[in-house]
């Protein structure tokens, strides 16, 4: 069977100020999707899940649907605050729901495959597609996962902070430890990462996490008895959330799993911040100029 493309795409886009997952990009109107989507199809993906929103569902749908049909299998999960298990409840107040571990859970009764999972509004690469492909072809137990990983140097804006998951491998590559870092920005020549009072410089070169990673359905037993113990430990919160690298680094931790960084030379960019538009019409545009993507990227 071939795998799944799982898409994260239900995000509010509150520091871009907009639904960025459908904002045209490319030279005949592409969202950073269309190429996503594409890049996977042709590297040999057979069905793309979408985490998305009711409150915008029809008009995502109207937007890729006509675009997809006929080329790859699409199905559509909902993420909202209240789809949490029996017994916990939503702390008043709160607004957002409850982090990529959540959205990923959505997915769960949709993905019966293999699978990578992406951002909406990140650019991997074909490269990245690829490789993940091929990881999935080659890996055999269900216990073996894969990130692609990108130096964090070249995954910064220049418009404000970033959250990354950094990450440290062993002497094989494999994964030992995920750190998620939710101030990083630079300051001069320099990189560094905020934590309350905390200022600590990084080198830039550290492999970190994009939320491109590649697992086996089995994983969501995993991700479900993970998401219960956070809403027993942080449910109270007004902003915790569940991060599903986080969960990973747990079972790499607990040397039930591994995960294999797998770095690719393909250049990431994505939309954070209204001010990184530019950037990225002006990157994609490039890329069709070189010929790597064909012009009307659906005709």
């Amino acid at each position: 069977m071939k795998p799944t493309l799982l898409i994260l795409a239900a995000g509010m886009g509150s520091r871009y100020g907009g639904l960025k997952q459908m904002d045209e990009l490319g030279p005949d109107g592409e969202s950073i999707i269309d190429y996503s989507v594409f890049d996977a199809i042709r590297a040999g993906f057979g069905k793309v899940v979408f985490v998305i929103r009711e409150d915008f569902a029809q008009a995502f749908k109207d937007r890729f649907e006509p675009r997809l049909k006929g080329k790859i299998a699409t199905e559509y999960v909902y993420q909202s605050l209240d789809k949490i298990p029996n017994g916990f409840s939503i702390p008043e107040g709160r607004e957002k729901p409850w982090g990529t571990g959540h959205a990923m859970l959505m997915a769960k009764d949709a993905i019966s495959t293999p699978f990578a999972i992406i951002n909406a509004d990140d650019f991997y690469g074909k490269d990245a597609y690829a490789q993940a492909f091929e990881f999935i072809q080659n890996s055999k137990a269900d216990n073996e996962y894969a990130m692609i990983g990108y130096a964090l140097k070249n995954t910064l804006s220049e418009f404000g902070t970033v959250s990354r998951g950094v990450c440290e491998a062993d002497a094989s590559g494999n994964l030992t430890k995920v750190t998620e870092r939710t101030k990083i920005g630079k300051e001069g020549q320099g990189i560094f990462f905020y934590e309350g009072e905390q200022k600590e410089e990084l080198t830039g070169n550290e492999p970190v996490s994009m939320n491109f990673w590649i697992f086996k359905p089995e994983f969501f037993k995993h991700l479900e008895e993970g998401f219960q113990n956070f809403l027993r430990e942080k449910g109270s919160e007004m902003k915790s959330e569940y991060y599903f690298n986080i969960a990973a680094d747990q079972l790499v931790k607990a040397q039930k799993a591994t995960v294999k960084i797998i770095n690719t030379p393909a250049k990431w960019f994505g939309v954070t911040y209204q001010e990184d538009k530019p950037d990225v019409q002006a990157a994609l545009q490039s890329l069709h100029e070189q010929g790597l993507y064909p012009n009307g990227l659906w005709k």
